[in-house]
């Protein structure tokens, strides 16, 4: 163990010899040679004096997927570690974690090697310990993680960027550093050999560390953060990227599943509906019952056709590329991370949605995928099948230009289109700068619209301020959606958790629904919380807009007229077509939403061996009527006295309001209990009186009861009445 006082040394100290050794790696031929060559970098580094060592974890610090903090000087003594310097954010982090995923299937702690995950947030949003829960369940991420809030161990290091890989020996020595994405043959090289070279002096420990998943407290849901929203114009019908189940459902206005595609495990795999996989997908846009969906972890664009039920792959390779001008036929380019798609029309001005815009985060690039023969602004004909760079330098940058390539993006994650004059232009969400920016689609110009500021190296100019143009700040927003009814863009504001609307005209940029705290509640837009929402559309012809809240798995409606927020119900019943495999869940009572009414009714009196008749006198908003695409139901629970619910229907549908049941509820000769409440819980799917839009309200009525010895009577009846 080296000596305290060699400890505090920075990554600068490792820069002369780790310099040298890759230069000369540069020259060796057979791998041989370079594993040599790292082996007597080993005895050099191992020979110095004072081990370059590294400070230890501060006390105090918040830790995931550990049963308790871990202390590199006790705990990891013995071990090769790989300390992980991340932000959950950044996409060249993300593009490490399958690098990280294979090293530690490699070798375990068994083996002697453990990572441990270093969170060193960017936005202030990424300090919040809950976030990075979400973002080490979103990512399966199994090694230990340790919430640095105020970066100190980066700073006593002096790391410089995000990602940036630490490895050290047994001792807590500094052996090497990595920089960037990009190095996982070093990275494994460097590694095995280091483990080799220790266990061969006898300091390997091979003990176990005490690992907690995180992941396995997780509930059963139907999403599992949805990443990407978008709606069907001609049915109105929504489809989903449930991306932490890496699948894609088609859902109906109602909320009733029409097609599961894919999930629940990661893979990537063409073919029928019932084989098709993908991994982490975020984009979706569809037309003509085609989805196209950006299949971000495989670095694929996927095709969906819901008449022939089959998936195919429409661009890409299956593996991360570097290219950053394209140029080739879409299933042979290479791409990387794409993170949304939108449809929009070539210059040809003969056919619509031939083209698909692809806002490519991993490249900082927006590019083309041409689906017929067309033009893009500035360029000759181009064939059908081409996958291309369209506006992006590939440098990470907020830079603004009236030539796009020379024009620079940071992580682009969100797109939308305006094709309409005086617009012409697709909006872009780009996360990393805290901006909105447009894009001619005429000569294709990149200008700036709001947030972020005018160097464009600066990329911590957020915010969360309304305001006009530079004056507005934005923290890492991931969606945009148009609304061509009011000529106005929402922005999905995700770290500031916030739905934000922007008048492109004037460039304001005002705060619509959501109150900036990450959490969950639906009713006025002002009173609404969202926790880091990812996406959203426009749909019901301008009325609603729906929101994939993604840190709380689910799809919110927001409607646009009467101001209010509500949450979309996401099931399936014995009729909708399913074609991926669905988590095994068990039977459970549905929750009814924190934000419903609910109401406790006075004590009733009851027998045993009586019947209790609970009638429902539920009245729905004046021309509105129950939807006929799915039933609504009831539900009976009785918490911590389930013995009274014992061989009795506990459910049911509720098909006429003006025929509405009534629930019948014996009452057991053998009551285990003289007290106790009865939950009815009520889901009511209704649309207005043109089908415009559909809807659901819940409610929960409490009903004390106070069980009597005495003979039972005539059966005891209540009203449980309400007005929606």
């Amino acid at each position: 163990m080296a000596a305290p006082g060699a400890r505090g040394a920075s990554l600068s100290g490792l820069l002369p010899a780790q310099t040298s050794l890759e230069y000369a790696l540069l020259d060796a031929v057979t791998q041989q040679e370079k594993d040599e060559l790292v082996y007597q970098y080993l005895q050099k580094v191992d020979g110095r004096e004072q081990d370059l060592a590294v400070p230890d974890f501060p006390e105090g610090l918040e830790w995931l997927n550990t049963e308790e903090p871990l202390s590199i000087y006790k705990d990891l003594c013995g071990k090769v570690v790989v300390l992980d310097f991340f932000t959950y954010c950044c996409i060249n982090c993300i593009h490490l974690l399958p690098d990280l995923h294979a090293l530690e299937h490699k070798f375990s702690d068994k083996d002697g090697l453990l990572i441990v995950g270093v969170h060193s947030a960017k936005f202030p949003n990424e300090k919040v310990l809950d976030n990075i829960k979400s973002a080490v369940l979103r990512y399966n991420i199994t090694h230990p993680v340790v919430n640095d809030t105020d970066a100190s161990l980066w700073q006593e290091l002096e790391v410089s960027c995000w990602p940036t890989l630490v490895i050290l020996g047994p001792r807590g020595n500094m052996l090497f550093s990595l920089i960037g994405e990009g190095h996982r043959d070093k990275l494994f090289s460097y590694t095995s050999i280091a483990l080799k070279y220790y266990k061969d002096r006898g300091q390997i420990r091979d003990g176990k560390i005490g690992i907690k998943l995180f992941k396995e407290s997780l509930p059963p849901s139907p999403l599992l953060f949805p990443g990407k929203v978008a709606a069907d114009r001609t049915t109105g019908r929504l489809v989903v990227s449930d991306t932490g189940h890496h699948r894609v459902l088609v859902i109906q206005k109602n909320g009733q599943i029409q097609h599961s595609i894919g999930g629940p495990n990661p893979g990537r795999k063409d073919g029928m509906f019932s084989e098709s996989s993908f991994n982490s997908p975020q984009g979706v846009a569809i037309v003509d019952n085609i989805i196209f969906v950006a299949d971000t972890e495989n670095h694929l664009i996927r095709k969906i056709d819901l008449d022939a039920e089959e998936v195919s792959t429409v661009a890409g390779v299956g593996i991360q590329g570097t290219d950053t001008e394209g140029g080739g036929e879409g299933q042979k380019q290479p791409i990387s991370s794409p993170w949304d798609v939108v449809l929009g029309t070539s210059g040809s001005e003969v056919q619509n949605n031939d083209i698909l815009w692809i806002a490519m985060a991993g490249t900082h690039q927006i590019w083309a995928l041409l689906l017929d023969t067309g033009t893009l602004p500035k360029k000759s004909e181009l064939q059908k099948g081409t996958c291309l760079r369209f506006a992006g330098s590939g440098n990470e940058e907020n830079r603004n230009n009236a030539y796009p390539h020379k024009a620079g993006f940071a992580q682009p994650s969100g797109l939308s289109l305006a094709s309409e004059d005086p617009w012409s232009c697709l909006f872009v969400a780009d996360s990393e700068s805290s901006t909105v920016r447009t894009i001619s689609l005429k000569d294709g110009a990149v200008k700036h619209l709001v947030g972020g500021e005018r160097d464009p190296m600066n990329l911590f100019a957020f915010g969360d301020v309304d305001g006009v143009g530079i004056s507005a700040k934005l923290q890492h927003p991931l969606g945009v959606a148009w609304d061509e009814k009011r000529s106005m863009l929402y922005v999905a504001d995700s770290y500031n958790h916030k739905i934000k609307v922007v008048d492109p005209k004037t460039k304001s940029c005002t705060t619509l629904a959501g109150t900036g705290d990450a959490s969950d509640a639906t009713s006025s837009f002002a009173e609404s919380a969202f926790n880091e929402p990812g996406g959203l559309c426009v749909g019901e012809r301008g009325r609603l807009l729906y929101v994939a809240d993604t840190n709380n798995h689910q799809i919110k409606v927001m409607d646009l007229e009467a101001r209010t927020v509500s949450v979309l119900p996401i099931f399936k019943s014995g009729s909708a077509v399913v074609d991926g495999p669905f988590p095994k869940e068990k039977q459970r009572v549905p929750k009814v939403p924190k934000s419903a009414p609910h109401i406790s009714l006075p004590a009733v009196t009851v027998h045993p061996g009586q019947t209790l008749q609970l009638k429902l006198k539920l009245d729905l908003p004046s021309g509105a009527k129950l939807s006929e695409d799915v039933p609504s139901c009831w539900f009976v629970a009785a918490e911590g006295n389930e013995w009274l619910l014992q061989d009795q229907n506990p459910s049911g549908d509720i098909e006429n309001l003006s025929h509405q049941p009534t629930i019948s509820l014996q009452i057991p000769a053998d009551c285990v209990s003289l007290e106790a409440v009865v939950s009815v819980g009520v889901f009511l799917y209704y649309c207005s009186a043109d089908s415009s839009a559909c809807m659901m309200k819940a409610i929960l009525f409490r009903q004390p009861l106070q069980i009597s010895s005495a003979q039972p009577g005539s059966a005891a009846s209540v009203e449980l009445t309400h007005v929606f």
